[in-house]
């Protein structure tokens, strides 16, 4: 998973300037965990093409030559979930053959009896639980510096696994990367580490050469001054479910801020948009960059809250990091008066019934900015909140 290690024991004050090294890691869309996403994704999506109403929560899990498909899925749609699951393998560079064991079961009707939508009740939330968005100025994706290279490399490594070195690298594999931060800005790369899976051995000068000037170095420049770890192990040649079982969800830190952020524990992948873990966690990373992009802050989280089967959310909140240009508590009315977080309106405002969800089960669900993902495209509603913020300053 992505971490992020705040190294308080690293961090000294000289002066005015607190410096700390902030760490995040990604991995690559090989990696056994994000294998699990892409499947249960996968039949999100086929599920959703057929029944844009059906009710998805799939879990993945993988070990050897074993594919575990299990959940509640309740749809008109038609879905061979084990041809999905050996296409997704297939498409990831995993060609052996698998066996697929299924234990699906259709959605409890409880559990519908207060989420759906009739003609005297709104929809509600698909479960209780937290959510949070996170956004920051730092980088043009509006996540947090360390995390945007991680992914940036993970992205790179899989362009150059499927065109140059298809002979060589593997799918499996992960990527870690240290800032220096002064003041909570980020001001230098202290290390990166890559760890390769590869299909035949190598000489590690070899390797290193690959990994430093062609992987590394067209995305940061100059990385004389950076530590790079390359496979610190050593080999690293028996990857993928043969060497570590997967299982979707377990990725939640890449998949959201690498540790910058609280998360609310919930997984996205394999769930349909009435899962408010998936659609409300999008919609406050919607609120929060929008607050950002605004500059009415330079960064902030957005808290949301429900119970199962209630559309209106139990708590809201917005925090920044005492970086806002007037106080949380006035922010916190303006969070209120332009963002609807009913189940209801997430779906129709992010247009999520047009959303290919395999697409984001690697390298991040959110800084997105290659993916047309509505809760990335915030310029509207960033001047909406402007706008308001330049009402409440004209007549207070």
């Amino acid at each position: 998973m992505v971490e992020t290690i705040k190294k308080h024991f690293e961090s000294e004050e000289m002066g005015n300037i607190m410096k700390k090294i902030y760490t995040s890691e990604s991995v690559f869309d090989g990696h056994p965990d994000k294998v699990c996403d892409r499947i249960s994704d996968e039949i999100l999506d086929a599920v959703l093409k057929e029944d844009k109403n059906g009710r998805v929560a799939v879990e993945t899990a993988i070990k050897n030559n074993t594919v575990y498909i299990l959940g509640e899925v309740t749809t008109t749609a038609e879905v061979d979930y084990s041809l999905v699951a050996r296409k997704a393998l297939l498409s990831l560079g995993y060609l052996d053959r698998y066996e697929v064991i299924e234990n699906i079961s259709k959605q409890s009707p409880d559990i519908a009896l207060g989420v759906d939508e009739r003609a005297n009740k709104k929809q509600g939330a698909g479960d209780q639980g937290m959510m949070f968005g996170y956004a920051t100025n730092e980088t043009p994706e509006m996540i947090p510096a360390p995390l945007a290279l991680a992914h940036k490399i993970a992205k790179r490594y899989k362009l150059l696994r499927e065109n140059k070195y298809i002979g060589l690298f593997a799918p499996d594999g992960k990527c870690q990367v240290s800032y220096l931060y002064e003041n909570e800005k980020p001001v230098h790369i202290e290390t990166i580490i890559v760890s390769a899976q590869t299909k035949r051995p190598i000489d590690p000068i070899k390797l290193e050469d690959i990994i430093k000037y062609e992987l590394l170095e067209p995305l940061v420049g100059d990385i004389e001054d950076i530590i790079v770890l390359v496979n610190p192990t050593g080999e690293f040649l028996i990857g993928g479910p043969k060497a570590d079982a997967g299982l979707t969800g377990r990725k939640i830190i890449v998949d959201t801020y690498g540790g910058f952020s609280h998360h609310g524990g919930g997984a996205f992948s394999g769930k349909d948009t009435s899962k408010v873990d998936r659609s409300a966690a999008y919609y406050a990373r919607y609120a929060a960059k929008s607050f950002v992009k605004s500059k009415l802050c330079d960064r902030c989280t957005i808290g949301v809250a429900y119970s199962i089967g209630v559309a209106d959310p139990v708590s809201v909140y917005i925090d920044t990091y005492g970086t806002g240009v007037i106080s949380d508590n006035e922010l916190s009315n303006l969070l209120k008066a332009n963002f609807n977080f009913s189940p209801e309106n997430i779906v129709k405002e992010l247009e999520l019934n047009e959303v290919k969800f395999s697409k984001l089960s690697a390298f991040g669900h959110v800084g997105r900015t290659d993916l047309n993902v509505k809760w990335e495209q915030v310029d509207e509603k960033a001047q909406a909140l402007k706008d308001a913020y330049e009402k409440t300053k004209r007549t207070s």
